[in-house]
């Protein structure tokens, strides 16, 4: 703690306001022990919040004591007790706290005046420490995150156009005179001066023995306390769930709950930090509250992950560093394989060592403030600040790095164990001597390495594991969890074999690919490298729970599916996911495509499994592969999720290039892509179209992938020319297929098909009909039909693709009829289906009709086009035709619903560089722009001339979009082989030389 200046005299009385946060149970539970503390000294405190009664007053009963019950924020959103919903999160904070923001600074300045607060204390309430500004009331935090920190990641996720909320959080925090820090805090730059307090816990009322006593249960009975705090879980809990021997004190079960008899119901008010020190272990999620409570009084916590909710992360390694913590896979929660983990809780030696006194002396230094003493300012303070703020920007741009003081969740771990992301090298010009030193420890049998440093890269962290697994090196303690996870994934000693598949930035196409379009695709430099081994059962190094799952089963040496992802902890997912192969049967049969989606959808934090386990599933049932050896694969993907440029398509192309490699399956990469699709479309859950797994699969080093979509016919591969270069801008807006915007545009661009293919069949029908008047054929949008015109209209009643229909035919025969937007029980009750067997129509939902089809018809014409284009020259106007084009299809999926404000962004920068620099130079080197992908966010393409200007000219767009929205876009910038020119790698490890002692 800081020393203390000033000369106020004490008072010893003093009236402080003390504002809660509406979410959960462990800001109240820590601010009932404070206020004891100062209700002790003799002092006032009201408290405003929406925590029942119950949490302060089980600890203090006085008449100094007030609780007012008003909710000023909301906290986090959650759908259930371990899944936070971000958008939820972010609209209901707008509602609570930024529309009635100006009335709540008024209420709450008048409320403090009426009540003559001597100071506010915050845990951890934004707008409160406003308020306290303007009645010119000091203010103090007490928290271990802030409320900026959390939503920055729900508004990258989710909600970019709340950013704004983010910032004005952060402002209302710079009114706060300190922050007092609790252990396992989060980045908090917003605040001006910190002080670290120790833990605030609740006392102990009764001892172990009591307790125990009062519930009628033996010291000789294992006991684990069931806490997901004040959010009842409301799962079915089975009696064999619990070893023999063991009962469960569930917290929260709601009355209706039918519990087992070793599971006993706690009453709501029960006092926890009594029943947490007379068990043996915990099973919950992490959260303040059961984190220090579980520290200090030093009982094992396993704990489940939740999403969304990215304090949990600095908590999680504070229970691992003091021997605290089982992670418990979600799936096992659910379906009660809780056995491997409470055994393993039991053999841990909980060794927390710092202070518990955080209640007294948070007291102590709010009375002192509230004296008018200052706290002298760390010196240090700035350099915290800037190192706060360096990490927060890291998490916010989630990319690549490795500072200082950079917590090991917001590491990268993509490609290197220990070192930066390197890219490969565009002239594809490798050095020998490299690639021996980053390979020496392994002997290539197969494939080459193509000059590829981020291979290259690769390689050499996959020496560093097997290095770490030697016997006698005791490195575990120097890695991440996920790398400790990959040493012990393979035997090093076996073949292992390495795929590698980049990303695409979409150049032109887009979402037309799923209407048979022609598109053109670039796959780029950032790539998805999987490693893959197969073992027979009975050599397999399997995880522990996953050895108890088995002999609970009684199926030992079962082939066992073990992944690990390396950059987990940078989205907080699970870094491993293991099942046994079995469970990927149904009978004798594979499980069904919809069996397989809801398996790995039920816990999303190992959702990502999905796109690599996935290949299984699908070659099970396309193929009839039978998988008769345990497998075990390492996944470490350069490509960023969420920018539109197929970081999904990667994972999958690259898995399910390295599953066909390691069983000897010759899938050519076109079939590879198609298989590839049916992993995001059935098993992941995402109506993508192909282009994305063709171009990983079968694209080339500079050059664009044309390929027709009907459904993937690779037309040919264009090269670049050299006067012409390709960019990629990543806008900061996660994109993602799998959201509502794809899925519903979708919908709509077949439900236009549906009413042309429906419109040209009455129109023929009416044509062929003799006795049909013209005028009666005028009133349906048509003229005078000849022959040529009724072979038409056979074409276009049997549409399979609406790319395949000619603008001119859209806009003289069908455009005029088609609706804006349609209600999906109209639609429905009309035509039935819209023949789209990756989407459903909701019958409430209104979904637009004539711009997504209009798109896809349109954009085939200039992706046409656009590849005519390409090879018609090297002068300015080929330039700004190409670029025009861009342009076109950029606006187009803005009509369609699929923009975003920062894409809008950024090609708006696009044209002001163009034409400022046109007017003035008279020589401007970029000439278009555009969306990829599904849109939404993502990414942006543009085209430019080949030359040191128009790098230039990408940096200055760099900087002027950061300056307008306070995100640095990653650039993209180069590109590399697909997977099936690179092949695979075979490797085996080199024999490890002799060591011989000393004598």
């Amino acid at each position: 703690m800081n020393g203390i200046g000033g000369e106020a005299k004490d008072r010893d009385h003093l009236t402080f306001g003390y504002y809660v946060t509406g979410h959960g149970f462990g800001h109240a539970t820590r601010v009932a022990e404070v206020v004891r503390h100062l209700i002790a000294a003799g002092h006032v405190v009201h408290i405003v919040t929406g925590a029942p009664d119950f949490v302060f007053t089980s600890e203090t009963q006085s008449p100094n004591l007030h609780i007012r019950k008003v909710l000023l924020d909301c906290g986090a959103v959650q759908a259930d007790a371990l899944t936070v919903d971000p958008l939820a999160s972010l609209e209901k904070y707008a509602q609570t706290a930024v529309v009635p923001r100006a009335s709540i600074i008024a209420t709450e300045v008048e409320w403090l005046k009426s009540v003559g607060a001597d100071l506010v204390v915050s845990d951890v309430v934004p707008v409160a420490c406003r308020a306290a500004a303007d009645a010119g009331i000091r203010s103090v935090c007490v928290t271990n995150f802030s409320w900026d920190f959390i939503y920055a990641e729900y508004v990258v996720a989710a909600g970019y156009h709340h950013r704004s909320t983010v910032w004005q959080i952060a402002e209302d925090y710079s009114h706060c005179e300190l922050v007092l820090r609790l252990p396992g805090y989060c980045p908090m730059p917003a605040f001006r001066d910190v002080i670290d307090v120790p833990l605030v816990v609740r006392r102990l009322h009764k001892s172990r023995l009591v307790v125990r006593k009062e519930l009628g249960i033996g010291d000789d009975v294992k006991l684990v306390i069931f806490n997901f705090g004040g959010q009842p879980a409301g799962w079915i809990l089975k009696q064999e769930w619990l070893p023999a021997g063991w009962l469960c004190l569930v917290c929260g079960a709601p009355d209706n709950q039918e519990l087992p008899p070793n599971f006993i119901r706690l009453e709501k008010d029960a006092y926890t930090p009594d029943l947490i020190a007379a068990s043996d272990c915990m099973l919950g999620k992490i959260g303040y509250g059961t984190v220090s409570e579980a520290l200090a009084y030093k009982l094992p916590f396993v704990f489940v992950r939740r999403d969304y909710f990215n304090e949990e992360p600095f908590l999680r390694n504070m229970l691992e560093h003091y021997q605290s913590g089982v992670e418990m896979i979600r799936r096992d929660l659910l379906t009660g394989q809780w056995m491997p983990y409470l055994a393993r809780a039991l053999t841990l030696s909980p060794c927390y060592d710092g202070g518990i006194s955080g209640g007294k002396v948070v007291s102590r230094i709010l009375q002192d403030i509230a004296n008018g003493k200052n706290h002298a300012s760390n010196k240090l303070s700035g350099v915290r600040r800037l190192r706060d703020a360096i990490v927060l920007g890291y998490q916010l741009q989630c990319a690549p790095g490795r500072e200082l003081g950079i917590p090991d969740w917001y590491l990268l771990a993509e490609n290197e164990v220990h070192h930066h992301t390197a890219s490969p090298n565009n002239e594809m010009n490798g050095s020998a001597y490299l690639e021996q030193l980053c390979i020496e420890n392994f002997e290539i049998l197969h494939g080459e390495l193509h000059g590829l440093s981020d291979t290259m890269a690769f390689l050499k962290s996959l020496s560093t594991l097997a290095s770490s697994a030697d016997p006698g090196k005791d490195t575990e303690k120097h890695l991440l969890r996920e790398q400790v996870a990959a040493a012990g994934l393979f035997n090093w000693e076996e073949e292992i074999y390495v795929t590698r598949a980049p990303g695409r930035l979409d150049v032109m196409g887009g979402i037309a690919d799923y209407s048979g379009s022609l598109v053109l695709q670039m796959p780029i430099r950032e790539a998805c490298h999987v490693a893959i081994q197969r073992n027979h059962p009975n050599k397999e190094k399997l995880w522990k729970h996953a050895l108890a799952r088995q002999k609970a089963k009684g199926q030992e040496f079962t082939p066992v599916l073990q992944i690990v992802s390396f950059g987990s902890e940078l989205s907080n997912r699970a870094p491993t996911f293991d099942m046994d192969l079995s469970d990927m049967m149904d009978g004798e049969q594979p499980m069904s495509y919809e069996k397989a989606h809801k398996f790995f959808a039920q816990d999303p934090s190992q959702k990502w499994a999905a796109y690599v386990a996935g290949a299984i599933v699908v070659l099970m049932n396309e193929l009839g592969v039978c998988f008769t050896d345990s497998i075990s694969i390492l996944v470490s993907s350069a490509v960023p999720e969420g920018k539109g440029v197929s970081s999904s398509a990667s994972v999958e192309v690259a898995s399910m290039s390295a599953i066909a490699a390691a069983n000897g399956l010759n899938i050519s990469p076109r079939d590879l892509a198609l298989l590839c699709q049916k992993v995001e479309n059935y098993v992941v859950g995402a109506p993508c179209g192909v282009m994305d797994q063709m171009t990983s699969a079968c694209g080339e080093a500079n050059k664009l992938l044309a390929m027709v979509c009907q459904p993937a016919e690779v037309k040919e591969l264009v090269s670049i020319p050299t006067h012409i270069r390709f960019w990629g801008f990543d806008s900061g807006i996660r994109h993602s297929v799998g959201g509502a915007d794809y899925g519903s545009v979708r919908v709509g661009t077949f439900m236009g098909r549906k009413m042309i293919k429906s419109a040209a069949t009455a129109l023929l029908s009416s044509s062929l009909d003799s006795g049909t008047s013209l005028e009666k054929v005028d009133e349906i949008n048509s003229n005078e039909y000849e022959e040529d015109n009724i072979e038409l209209l056979k074409t276009e009643a049997s549409l399979d693709y609406l790319c395949n229909l000619s603008t001119h035919r859209y806009e003289a025969i069908y455009a005029k009829n088609l609706p804006e937007s349609i209600l999906g029980k109209t639609f429905l009750d009309k035509y039935i289906s819209h023949d789209d067997t990756v989407t459903t129509i909701d019958p409430e939902l209104n979904y637009g009709v004539r711009a997504p089809t209009r798109h896809p018809i349109y954009e085939n014409f200039r992706v046409e086009a656009f590849k005519a284009l390409l090879s018609a020259g090297t002068t300015d106007e080929q330039l700004r035709a190409l670029g025009e084009l861009m342009y076109q299809c950029h606006y187009s999926y803005s009509d369609c619903g699929l923009g975003s404000y920062g894409t809008d962004k950024l090609v708006a920068l696009v044209q002001q560089v163009q034409h400022r620099k046109s007017s003035q130079h008279g020589g401007g080197t970029l000439f278009g722009a555009k969306i990829t992908g599904g849109g939404s966010g993502g990414s942006v393409c543009v085209i430019g001339r080949n030359c040191v200007q128009s790098n230039e000219e990408i940096l200055e767009i760099q900087r002027r979009y950061r300056d307008a929205t306070g995100y640095l876009p990653f650039i993209f910038d180069g590109s590399s082989p697909g997977a099936g020119k690179f092949g695979y790698l075979k490797l085996r490890r080199r024999p490890l030389p002799d060591v011989h002692p000393e004598v």
